[in-house]
């Protein structure tokens, strides 16, 4: 059973978010995946989930009305806020009054030079940085590959998501979710679900079911790819075609630069048959094929 004041903590902020997109005349936009989270509980569980120590700096990719800002900046040394709608000023300038532990940043993040934006608040010693957000679902897997690949990578990301592309994320080998997503994701880092949501947390209520999930960034891949790049070539390549064996999708996404013949000989040297699906490769026999083929030449 809910706890009294939990159940106040609830309708007080979605009483004064409504009322504060009320009184901007602010109304949520579609086209840039506006849902402003609004459950108390979810909000924390978001902020605890993400580890936070005054000497982290934590990263928010859309901030909307600020909901999850405060829940950030009460654990975190440093919050550093990218919103790309302008029209969300005002409504963050009051909602963030108090907060004097908040960068906010106006531009689109895939634009975002990454390196830049954590050089405005480094973590303070023995600090880390992190990155918790309430995501645009339409541009969910291009921020994953920018965070994932940045030269300068966080520490732990907690992400709120489309629940069917948390599954894709946490999917293992042989299963309908499992994809290139899944591939690039878990070679980066190690996922976990924190919790799932429904859409009655969120105003204006999205489409679609949601889930958190926890990235722990892996200092070191856990499987020798050789050259990532060529790696996650091979990965596409072998999803491209998932009605084919991996033999033909191979030969699809990857000709003419490697014949049919020198296709079956690296598969043969990675111990992997010709004739199964792209999709029941784990990550290790992705990582023997790309080395396979890297060594033909």
């Amino acid at each position: 059973m809910l706890k009294r004041g939990w159940e106040q903590g609830v309708r007080a902020i979605v009483s004064s978010t409504r009322a504060l997109l009320k009184r901007h005349r602010f109304r949520a936009k579609r086209h840039l995946g506006q849902n402003f989270l609004l459950d108390a509980g979810i909000l924390a569980r978001l902020a605890e989930s993400a580890e936070l120590s005054a000497a982290d700096t934590v990263l928010e990719i859309g901030p909307g009305t600020g909901n999850l800002t405060l829940e950030l900046a009460r654990r975190a040394g440093t919050v550093i806020a990218v919103e790309r709608d302008r029209e969300l000023a005002p409504l963050l300038a009051e909602t963030l009054a108090a907060c004097e532990n908040v960068h906010l940043v106006w531009g689109d993040f895939l634009a975002a030079d990454l390196d830049a934006l954590w050089a405005l608040a480094p973590p303070a010693a023995g600090g880390a940085r992190k990155v918790a957000a309430n995501l645009p679902y339409y541009i969910t897997s291009p921020i994953l590959v920018k965070l994932l690949t940045s030269r300068t990578p966080p520490a732990l990301a907690v992400l709120l998501v489309q629940e069917e592309v948390a599954d894709r994320l946490l999917a293992a080998p042989g299963t309908r979710a499992y994809g290139s997503l899944s591939v690039l994701v878990q070679f980066y880092s190690a996922p976990e679900l924190v919790l799932r949501v429904p859409p009655g947390a969120f105003f204006p209520p999205p489409e679609v079911s949601s889930a958190a999930v926890r990235l722990r960034l892996r200092p070191t891949p856990p499987v020798e790819a050789g050259d990532p790049a060529f790696f996650f070539r091979v990965v596409r390549a072998a999803f491209g075609q998932r009605r084919k064996t991996v033999l033909n999708a191979l030969a699809a996404g990857l000709a003419p630069a490697i014949g049919k013949e020198g296709l079956r000989a690296a598969l043969a040297t990675a111990g992997i048959d010709p004739a199964r699906r792209g999709e029941t490769l784990s990550l290790g026999e992705f990582a023997a094929l790309a080395r396979a083929l890297l060594a033909r030449g």
